[in-house]
C-alpha cells in the first residue's frame, strides 16, 4: 500500500494488540456498542471516511456503512460467521471480509462441560435447596440421597459435531475417563483415531450416557434432535446444549423431560431469549439452565484480537489471511 492505512476498531479489543498494530496502521479506537446498529448510525462519519480497515463485533457493516467509507478495503468481523457484515455488498465493493473462527471454542467447551457436570450431579438443584434453608439437623444425610448423580469415568459422551468446540469437548471428556462417540457427516470414521469413534446419529443417541450439541446452525441441523431422536436416547441419559437452540426441538424436549424419557438436560441456549419466566423448562427439576453465557469471557476478546491481528498483518503484507468470508475479493487482488 502506498499510504499508511487507517484501522478503525469498534469491537472490544486487547489494548496490547491494538498498540502492536500501530506499526502498520494508524489505529483509531471507538467505544464498543451492543446495540447492533449500522456503523453509519454511530456518528463516526469522519472515522469511516478515513478507514482502510474496520474491526467490529456487534456493529453492522452494511451498504450505508460502505457508502460512508470510500477508502475501505478490509473488514474483520470478530465472529466465526460474519453475521454482522453484508458480505455480498462488501464483495461487490471489493472489500475483503476476514473472520475470527474458534475465538470462543475453549470457553464454550468449558461452559458446556460445566453444564454437563452440573446436570449429572444435580448441583444447581442442590445449591438452590441448600440456600433455601432446607438442610436440617433432623436429617443431615438427606442431600446424600436427594441429589445422587452419576460419575463420568467409564461413561460414554456423544458429541454432535466434530468441529472446534466438539474436539475440545472430546479432550475434556477423555481427561475424565469417558469413552467418546462423535456424529459428524463430514468426518471419516477414523478421524480421531483411538480417541473417539465417528458413528451415525442413531447409534450415538442410543449408546451415549450424555449427548452434547455442537453442530453449526444450518437447514440440515434445525430440528436435528426431535421427538424421534429423543426417543432413541436411554431413560438414564442426559442432553446438554450449549450450541444452537434450534438444533433441538424445544417442545419435544419438554415432553421427553416431563415424561421421564430422558434423565435430564443442561441448557445454555433457548428458542426464545430472554427466556420467559413461565417457560415450562424452568419449572422442571431435571433441567439445569444458564442464560446463554457460553462465550461470556474476557479470554474471547483476547483470542479474537489475536486472530484479527494475524489476519490484518497477512492482508497488509499481501499474503492470504487464514479465514476469509469472500475469497473472490482476494483472487482479484494482485497483491495476494
Amino acid at each position: 500500500m502506498s499510504e499508511r492505512p487507517v484501522l478503525l476498531v469498534t469491537a472490544p479489543f486487547d489494548p496490547a494488540r491494538a498498540q502492536a498494530l500501530g506499526d502498520v496502521f494508524d489505529v483509531v479506537r471507538r467505544e464498543p456498542s451492543l446495540a447492533g446498529d449500522s456503523l453509519a448510525q454511530r456518528g463516526i462519519d469522519d472515522d469511516l471516511a478515513r478507514a482502510t480497515a474496520i474491526v467490529c463485533e456487534v456493529d453492522v457493516v452494511d451498504e450505508a456503512t460502505l457508502a460512508k467509507a470510500p477508502n475501505l478495503r478490509a473488514v474483520v468481523s470478530c465472529r466465526a460467521n460474519p453475521v454482522n457484515v453484508d458480505v455480498p455488498a462488501c464483495t461487490a465493493a471489493g472489500v475483503v471480509v476476514l473472520t475470527t473462527p474458534a475465538r470462543n471454542a475453549d470457553v464454550t467447551a468449558d461452559l458446556a462441560f460445566t453444564l454437563l457436570l452440573m446436570t449429572v450431579r444435580h448441583t444447581g438443584r442442590a445449591e438452590r435447596w441448600l440456600r433455601s434453608g432446607a438442610w436440617s439437623p433432623e436429617d443431615v444425610f438427606e442431600p446424600y440421597s436427594a441429589f445422587r448423580g452419576i460419575g463420568l469415568s467409564g461413561r460414554t459422551l456423544g458429541i454432535l459435531g466434530g468441529g472446534a468446540i466438539g474436539r475440545r469437548m472430546l479432550r475434556r471428556a477423555r481427561a475424565f475417563g469417558m469413552e467418546v462417540l462423535v456424529h459428524d457427516p463430514f468426518l471419516a470414521p477414523d478421524a480421531f483415531g483411538d480417541e473417539a469413534r465417528v458413528v451415525e446419529l442413531d447409534e450415538l443417541l442410543s449408546s451415549a450416557d450424555v449427548v452434547t450439541v455442537h453442530v453449526p446452525l444450518a437447514e440440515s441441523t434445525i430440528g436435528l434432535i426431535g421427538d424421534r431422536e429423543l426417543r432413541l436416547m436411554r431413560r438414564d441419559a442426559y442432553l446438554v446444549n450449549a450450541g444452537r437452540a434450534a438444533v433441538v426441538e424445544e417442545d419435544a424436549l419438554v415432553d421427553a423431560l416431563r415424561e421421564g424419557r430422558i434423565a435430564g438436560a443442561g441448557l445454555d441456549v433457548f428458542w426464545t431469549e430472554p427466556v420467559p419466566a413461565d417457560h415450562p423448562l424452568l419449572a422442571l427439576d431435571n433441567v439445569t439452565v444458564t442464560p446463554h453465557i457460553g462465550g461470556a469471557s474476557d479470554d474471547v476478546v483476547l483470542e479474537h484480537s489475536r486472530i484479527a491481528e494475524r489476519g490484518l498483518r497477512a492482508w497488509v503484507a499481501g499474503e492470504r489471511p487464514a479465514a476469509v468470508a469472500n475469497p473472490a475479493v482476494l483472487e482479484a487482488d494482485s497483491r495476494v
